[in-house]
């Protein structure tokens, strides 16, 4: 990890010689990941960063909100759908970074279909976490597809976050609408919320209850399960055999940033391999968009989960993210359990 560290450190000081004053970050991605980005940003290049931890859903509600008078200069992390709607919805800023080349064609895409108003920076699948300690002991079966967390033997034994105030939610709802047709798919809602003991305000919540006991299986992105077992918690993370979608994490530049050179530095060093393997030293294990990036052995093999065509700009945009997160609250939140 020493060398991850050396390797974002050394990136940042390509940032010095011209870096100065303060940069207003909104991190949605884990804590440590967010302050190691900022203690190693700031020690390196001499600008002070000032770091405000949101879920995506949150992120978006704040910027919103700010709008006519922006405190915020980057948005770092959080699913990619929030980002696709700040963009259309003139929020964000378009910026062609010189970096674009070196990032995956995924990455890329997340760029043009914005307008250039925001860029992938990480890219991870949605799955199951799960307790095998926990399973074993209530005599559970690991589940292997959406239908299995909808058994009657899993009352209670589920946590997922909400949408309303979490990307890693939302993104369950639309893969879930582009698996099986939306009026299919929020029969498996209603069908699943029986079964779900607590709607978390974060997407990484779920899988932390689980990491600890408090709940048997979550619906969370995979690549928050490795961390967690490194810590000695008995938690383990498969995906949907039937399926499942994967999150494009990106970054924005806010229109209106006053501090927005200082911004544009931190944005360009936030694309570089090194900054990009930070990620790992904070246990976060997606695939980095920049494709010098070293992998980390932890990190999913794409190669071997199922995946279905997430239609990322339909998805992204802000009338559907609307539509479908009323309809959860209306006909799925609104049920008793």
């Amino acid at each position: 990890m020493n060398r991850i560290i050396a390797a974002a450190a050394l990136s940042a000081a390509a940032f010095g010689a011209t870096a100065q004053g303060q940069v207003n970050v909104i991190c949605s991605v884990q804590a440590d990941w967010c302050n190691n980005i900022a203690t190693i940003y700031s020690r390196t290049t001499g600008t002070r960063v000032n770091m405000a931890l949101k879920g995506s859903g949150e992120a978006l509600a704040q910027l919103i909100a700010e709008k006519e008078n922006p405190k915020t200069d980057v948005w770092f992390g959080g699913t990619g759908d929030p980002h696709l709607q700040a963009a259309e919805q003139g929020l964000t800023l378009e910026y062609k970074s010189p970096t674009l080349a070196q990032l995956h064609p995924w990455a890329q895409q997340q760029a043009l279909q914005s307008h250039y108003r925001t860029v992938g920076i990480y890219s991870g699948p949605l799955g199951f976490g799960y307790n095998p300690e926990l399973l074993a002991r209530k005599k559970l079966a690991v589940p292997r597809t959406w239908a299995d967390l909808i058994k009657p033997a899993y009352k209670g034994e589920v946590q997922v976050a909400n949408p309303a105030s979490s990307g890693t939610a939302y993104t369950m709802i639309a893969t879930l609408v582009q698996l099986m047709g939306e009026e299919k798919a929020f029969d498996y809602l209603k069908a699943l919320h029986k079964n779900v003991s607590q709607y978390t305000r974060s997407g990484t919540g779920p899988i932390k209850a689980v990491a600890r006991g408090e709940t048997a299986v979550s619906v969370s992105f995979v690549h928050d399960g490795p961390g967690e077992k490194m810590q000695g918690f008995p938690v383990e993370t498969i995906t949907p055999s039937d399926g499942t979608g994967a999150e494009i994490g990106s970054m924005s530049l806010i229109k209106g940033a006053r501090n927005l050179e200082a911004a544009k530095r931190f944005y360009e060093w936030a694309l570089t391999p090194g900054a990009q393997e930070i990620a790992f030293a904070a246990k976060s294990f997606q695939v980095p968009s920049n494709k010098f990036a070293k992998i980390d052995p932890n990190v999913p093999d794409f190669r071997k989960i199922k995946f279905i065509e997430y239609d990322y700009a339909k998805y992204g945009a802000s009338a559907e993210r609307r539509r479908l997160i009323s309809r959860w609250e209306k006909e799925v939140n609104a049920l008793a359990r």
